[in-house]
């Protein structure tokens, strides 16, 4: 009998293992498809280390595709020559009393990972990659200061100053959106932002190469100038190979440009954004409740 209930114990885990073992493989991974345009990048991803440092950082060419998942979030990326990626230092630094910290430029390099070229500068005993400005060569020395003086300084290129100590009409690039966080503002090749006007409230209107204007606080830290490789949005690709050396696959050839023969939309630019810090938490809202309801009486007060 003992033999009989081990052969009946062996044939009844053998059927229960199948049974899993066929459903897990039949069973659907579901999987959450990312949505692109949120400020995530799939055509490359930079290995970037604990401490900033000036040597070319190792990339990794995703082809449009989630590193997570593994899944195609990006159609027509792929290919592609492998570059290396130059870490920028977006925080300028300065005193925000006395003289200016004064860097120099050491060389300006080309950068594949974006469109504007990229300086190596100088000072102390550090180095730091920067954006380069058009008309910057090896050998200038550029400036950094976060003091806001009564009257408005005269800048050079290259030079770092706080919105509120520029004059109105200067071209600058990579503004802060708030102090402290780095320049998150026009980055683009050939770009930059114009300072329009000031307002009461100690800030400063700004307005981008989209034509829209940024209500920013007087301490956002920009640079001054223009940024280099303006040609780079004039200059033709040439030809379906030197496309895929960017990293763009080709497409369908069903797609037409339109023609601009039925004119284009004029729209208005929105209307100016204020941007005068993160948002403060919200604080706990504490609600009183009675138990009994309000009797009122022929007297001049309620009983409770």
């Amino acid at each position: 009998m003992s033999c009989l209930a081990r052969s009946f114990q062996k044939l009844s885990l053998n059927n229960i293992v199948n049974v899993q073992t066929i459903f897990l493989r039949n069973k659907a991974k579901y999987v959450e498809k990312p949505t692109p345009g949120i400020g995530i990048a799939y055509r490359r991803k930079v290995h970037f280390p604990d401490q900033y440092t000036v040597k070319p950082l190792e990339v990794t060419n995703l082809g449009g595709r989630d590193p997570e998942s593994g899944r195609i979030v990006v159609k027509g990326i792929g290919g592609g020559i492998k570059q290396k990626y130059h870490w920028i230092d977006w925080k300028r630094i300065g005193p925000k009393e006395g003289p200016p910290v004064v860097a120099k430029v050491v060389k300006i390099i080309k950068d594949g990972c974006r469109t504007s070229h990229v300086a190596l500068i100088a000072y102390e005993d550090q180095l730091k990659y920067i954006l380069a400005t058009e008309n910057m060569k090896p050998g200038d020395i550029i400036k950094t200061s976060c003091h806001i003086p009564r009257i408005p300084v005269r800048p050079n290129e290259g030079d770092a100053y706080p919105l509120g100590a520029l004059p109105i009409g200067t071209q600058v690039h990579a503004v802060e959106k708030y102090p402290g966080v780095g320049g998150f503002l026009v980055h683009a090749a050939g770009s930059y932002a114009t300072i329009l006007r000031r307002t009461e409230n100690k800030h400063i209107v700004i307005m981008t190469p989209s034509k829209k204007e940024f209500s920013l606080p007087q301490e956002c830290m920009c640079t001054v100038g223009k940024l280099s490789n303006a040609d780079h949005i004039n200059t033709p690709i040439g030809s379906a190979q030197k496309n895929r050396e960017l990293g763009n696959r080709p497409r369908s050839g069903w797609w037409q440009r339109k023609t601009g023969r039925f004119g284009r939309k004029i729209r208005k630019p929105p209307p100016v954004r204020v941007f005068s810090g993160p948002k403060p938490e919200a604080a706990e809202e504490v609600s009183l409740t009675v138990d009994r309801p309000f009797a009122k009486t022929l007297r001049a007060h309620f009983h409770y």
